[in-house]
């Protein structure tokens, strides 16, 4: 008899689940398809993925946009529909284009979520390989002031947290240009400027290695199987599939090895130096710190005590005595310069 009612309430349970998490015809399927918040969410998923589709050079079908939002039949019709009315898209042959206004407004989704990205990473110090579905879930309800009070907050960000340019107030981006882990030469130091999310698997691998966004690296060996790359100090074995999601530029001329130039978490303790730059991928709140703590070029600094621990470590600017943690410091490039 237990037995029964043992089974009777697990069909009733995945009964229900089916009810409210079924994809397509469950509870929440049909809220986010016919309510108000729901039908604003499905535009504007709908206009990022048609952007990204363009700006890899192609054009989206309507069955392309189906799978990429999960909705089929009268409801992705009605969608379509709904945004060629509002004169954000237009079906042509070749597939789905955005209009001049569709593409605004996705610009503007992107700004939001590339934001919240940054925010989530230097602030709220979300682990990297979470920001992307809690910007994804944050975005949709920003307006288009908080969006700007949120630039304005992080002082005007270029870049999120995978190296990916943030658009403007007017919706302008400036494309990045890169080359990929598994097209760069042997042999030669590059900088991490992008790291691709997608898919979630290999960018989990990336950041299980260690690898990270301003990490000055150089290709050691490449085969069919791996490709094996160091920073000077640790060794890092990618397989060519993940690998792809690695981007690298060449160093500035002022921060080639040869220079002299290092991260001042490399400093030699009791010596000083001249900050030479920040680094590029140092943004938002962080970026706006370190200047106001008068990292700025051209500036002596001396590298004073550590802790225990060694981390924060302390440093003399301007006849001040200030404490870094190592990754800020990894963000400040110096140049050594005699006591």
């Amino acid at each position: 008899m237990n037995y029964l009612i043992d089974i009777a309430l697990s069909l009733f349970l995945a009964f229900l689940l089916a009810v409210v998490f079924h994809p397509q015809r469950g509870l929440l399927a049909r809220w986010r398809i016919n309510s108000p918040a729901g039908q604003k969410e499905l535009v504007e998923d709908a206009l990022k993925f048609l952007l990204n589709q363009e700006r890899e050079g192609r054009y989206a079908s309507t069955e392309a946009l189906a799978g990429a939002l999960r909705i089929y039949g009268p409801d992705l019709m009605r969608l379509v529909t709904r945004m060629e009315t509002r004169m954000l898209l237009q079906t042509r042959a070749g597939g789905l284009h955005l209009t001049p206004d569709g593409e605004r407004m996705a610009l503007q989704v992107v700004r939001a979520h590339r934001l919240l990205e940054r925010y989530l990473a230097d602030e709220a110090r979300l682990p990297l390989g979470k920001i992307h579905s809690e910007a994804e879930r944050r975005e949709h309800g920003m307006t288009p002031e908080q969006v700007d009070d949120l630039a304005a907050s992080l002082g005007y960000p270029d870049l999120d947290p995978h190296g990916d340019p943030i658009p403007n107030r007017e919706g302008e981006m400036v494309s990045a240009s890169a080359t990929m882990l598994t097209a760069w030469p042997v042999g030669v130091p590059g900088r991490i400027t992008h790291l691709e999310d997608e898919p979630t698997l290999a960018f989990d691998q990336i950041l299980a290695e260690g690898l990270r966004l301003g990490q000055v690296v150089r290709l050691l060996e490449t085969t069919p199987a791996r490709l094996v790359l160091s920073d000077g100090e640790n060794e890092y074995r990618l397989a060519p599939a993940v690998a792809a999601n690695v981007y690298l530029n060449p160093l500035p001329q002022a921060l080639e090895p040869q220079s002299g130039v290092m991260p001042l978490s490399e400093l030699p303790d009791k010596t000083q130096a001249e900050v030479v730059a920040l680094d590029d991928t140092c943004q938002g709140f962080t970026r706006r710190r370190l200047l106001d703590l008068g990292m700025t070029p051209g500036v002596r600094l001396s590298a004073e005590m550590r802790n225990f621990f060694g981390d924060p470590r302390a440093y003399r600017v301007r006849g001040t005595l200030i404490a870094l943690r190592r990754e800020q410091a990894a963000q400040i490039w110096v140049k050594m310069v005699e006591i």
